[in-house]
């Protein structure tokens, strides 16, 4: 039962380690090919991503939640969408750079359309991106092409952030405004549910909140709600309330 807990738990890389073998049967060239360029990749991926790591702890610590929510939370609105074209156009770096960097974003109050904006602009629209196509393709092809991407990359944010809620990101999110729940630490006793359960509930053996607009919090149950996790994964910052 332990190999099956563990297969589960790793089962993307499980996958990946049957597909290399597969492809080493079928096609022992391809297969050998295919690991050399699996190693460069990985090769540079230690080399820039212990940066990344470094740079978006000091952006942790430097950047308070408050201007996240504010500039980049889900109330920026239009404000907020020229800005995360702008943060995604300017960075440098390959896209896995920007995963580290936007769950932390998410962790301070980002939300996911704004998130998938930047991560759709560092991938297609970045600024030295486009001085290159307009070299190569001509200005006009740049022109056009960024016109369109970005309507498409403000289309499809709409769509996604539809369907992708904060709770399905790994993490301490902004489930509601002020509560936060650190769903990594979460271990699912449901003390929380059972203390308060017109605020909490369980999804998926972890802690969510429901939406409490329009609720007079009861300060003492949410207040017991918060002590009595285990692991502390709940906070609430009441400046930021409903």
């Amino acid at each position: 039962m332990t190999i099956l807990k563990k297969i589960k738990e790793n089962l993307f890389l499980v996958i990946v380690a049957l597909a290399y073998m597969i492809l080493f049967i079928i096609n022992p060239t391809m297969g050998t090919n295919t690991v050399k360029n699996s190693g460069y990749y990985i090769k540079e991926m230690i080399m820039i991503m212990p940066v990344i790591f470094v740079l978006t702890a000091l952006l942790d610590m430097w950047v308070p939640k408050e201007k996240i929510m504010r500039y980049l939370g889900k109330d920026a609105k239009a404000k907020g969408v020229f800005l995360s074209f702008v943060v995604g156009s300017i960075s440098a770096g390959p896209i896995y750079a920007a995963f580290p960097m936007c769950i932390m974003l998410h962790k301070k109050g980002a939300s996911i359309r704004n998130i998938i904006i930047i991560l759709s602009s560092w991938a297609v629209i970045k600024v030295p991106m486009l001085l290159n196509e307009a070299k190569f393709l001509g200005p006009q092809f740049m022109a056009i092409r960024w016109v369109l991407t970005v309507i498409a990359i403000i289309i499809f944010s709409w769509i996604s952030a539809k369907i992708i809620k904060d709770k399905d990101l790994p993490g301490e999110v902004l489930t509601q405004p002020g509560l936060h729940i650190n769903r990594d630490a979460c271990m699912g006793c449901t003390l929380c549910a059972k203390n308060y359960p017109e605020v909490f509930e369980m999804k998926n053996k972890k802690a969510i909140t429901k939406s409490y607009e329009g609720l007079d919090l009861d300060q003492d149950k949410l207040e017991n709600s918060i002590n009595s996790c285990p692991v502390n994964a709940i906070s609430f910052n009441e400046g930021n309330k409903i």
